[in-house]
């Protein structure tokens, strides 16, 4: 199948979820994984529609950025700190901020170019120790430190479960991140609960029926794509 024909389908499901979940289907926000994906698959998605693409690395975001106008940038990779420059400003949310040390690195980047950068707080909901994340119990010192920096805007909460065999082996851990981003709702008002982002190609639906209002696909729009060799 195109990426036109594949793109169309996961919208279908997207739309099927949401109506299950009592949210209209707009509710919910598609973000296309680009990592290791090609200019011309991406070109296509955009003709088809897909405006909010993610990327995994900063200098793969670098090689992209000159080639797409009216698209809305995430970086949703594990960022480092001395990364950071290459990145704020330039997107529109990162979604993988675990470490107050990083969050910091942030806002003087942010505050050099006088700019107030979004982000989602990445949390290790299955508290796997080769997974980025900030643990559930420290949640609450990473947000209220972020929130106090005054050239970053904290806009709710990201995940990746373990690894499932079973897309429904996922939704307790859905569950668990509905309730982190529930419970931080309205309680800080420097912390906009705006979004959850959670589900991947194989899980996105479940994570919509447990709440999530955006979703990062990728294999499920642009197919399989193998690592590029190193030379």
């Amino acid at each position: 199948m195109s990426v036109t024909e594949n793109l169309a389908r996961v919208r279908e499901r997207i739309a099927l979820a949401a109506r299950e979940a009592g949210v209209p289907q707009d509710a919910v926000t598609l973000v296309g994984v680009t990592k290791f994906t090609s200019l011309e698959a991406m070109h296509e998605a955009q003709r088809a529609g897909l405006t909010q693409f993610g990327e995994n690395y900063p200098q793969h975001l670098a090689q992209k950025l000159p080639d797409f106008e009216g698209i809305t940038w995430h970086f949703i990779g594990h960022l480092q700190t001395n990364k950071v420059k290459s990145i704020v400003g330039r997107v529109h949310l990162i979604q993988s901020v675990d470490s107050v040390h990083l969050a910091e690195a942030l806002e003087r980047a942010a505050a050099a170019r006088d700019t107030v950068q979004e982000l989602l707080v990445q949390v290790n909901i299955g508290r796997e120790p080769q997974k980025s994340g900030v643990l559930p119990e420290d949640l609450e010192a990473l947000l209220t430190a972020a929130a106090s920096c005054g050239h970053l805007r904290v806009r709710g909460l990201m995940a990746i479960p373990p690894q499932a065999a079973l897309a429904e082996e996922s939704r307790p851990y859905f569950a668990a991140m509905r309730g982190l981003f529930e419970r931080w709702r309205g309680v800080d008002s420097r912390v906009d609960m705006a979004y959850l982002s959670m589900g991947m190609s194989m899980d996105y639906a479940e994570a919509i029926r447990e709440g999530a209002n955006m979703v990062r696909v990728g294999t499920a729009i642009f197919g399989a794509r193998p690592a590029p060799r190193s030379k």
